[in-house]
């Protein structure tokens, strides 16, 4: 039992699940900012530019039913959310990911570790294997 306890403990304490669920936490909150900002701004901006109340009732289609009623698309609600997906995307790449990446990489920096060398391009190994064979068929 204590094994299993000491392996779980191992586990959460390592650094990849505690960056994921802080990750998480900041995402949900951050989230929220970003979808009031959307929806109070946002939206009712563009949705200005296409004369809809918000852009979520922009851009709409009437499509007839099989009824004989009719349903209505709004393509603005789609717009919308890749507009929403988008900022949250940049905000959390700039604010989270870009430092926490210059973090390690000075950490890396500072114990010594030094990047590896990129090996020889395709290129470079396909003309080494043209020149060998050239030269096995001049022997």
């Amino acid at each position: 039992m204590g094994a299993t306890v000491k392996g779980f403990r191992d586990f959460i304490l390592r650094g990849n699940v505690i960056d994921l669920a802080v990750a998480v936490v900041i995402g949900a909150a951050f989230t929220a900012i970003v979808n009031q900002i959307v929806n109070a701004v946002i939206n009712p901006a563009i949705g200005a530019l296409f004369r809809a109340d918000s852009l979520d009732k922009a851009l709409p289609v009437t499509i007839p039913t099989t009824e004989g009623g009719e349903a209505t698309m709004y393509f603005g609600a789609v717009i919308g959310a890749v507009i929403n997906f988008l900022i949250i995307a940049a905000v959390v790449y700039f604010v989270l990911v870009l430092p926490v990446n210059k973090l390690r990489e000075r950490q890396a920096a500072k114990k010594g570790i030094a990047e590896e060398e990129a090996g020889p391009t395709e290129t470079q190994l396909l003309a080494e294997i043209r020149d060998l064979l050239a030269e096995q068929k001049r022997v």
